[in-house]
């Protein structure tokens, strides 16, 4: 399987509304107002997601008391991680990796709206 092309139609929709949200928005705003548009976005175009799904972290035989919380995992299979910062750094990779260990799914979009225009990465565990 081509890597690239993993979940591609999915991809290609949610990247449309984040387009959308940051056209209207633009850049400047917290993330927290970028979430709240991309979860009205995604109940408009009836795309199925949760919004701060949370995964716990297994060590060894136990459950560590400190879990993950994806800001969105759309489709059941993709996380949606959203920042509004200067620009995506390898650290914001990283913790998405991590996201997507805890959660067993393999494919992540990272997001960013802090940027002139939209700016995102897919990271694939």
């Amino acid at each position: 399987m081509n890597d690239k092309l993993l979940y591609k139609d999915e991809t290609y929709k949610i990247i449309g509304v984040c387009m959308e949200v940051h056209k209207i928005l633009g850049k400047g705003h917290s993330e927290v107002v970028y979430k709240d548009a991309v979860e009205y976005e995604f109940k408009l175009v009836d795309i199925n997601f949760e919004r701060e799904k949370q995964f716990k972290i297994n060590y060894k035989n136990i459950i560590l008391p400190h879990h993950y919380y994806a800001d969105f995992v759309v489709f059941d299979k993709i996380i949606l991680e959203v920042k509004a910062i200067e620009s995506l750094t390898k650290s914001h990779v990283k913790q998405t990796l991590n996201y997507l260990a805890a959660s067993k799914l393999k494919l992540g979009l990272l997001v960013n709206f802090g940027e002139d225009s939209l700016n995102y990465k897919r990271v694939i565990l």
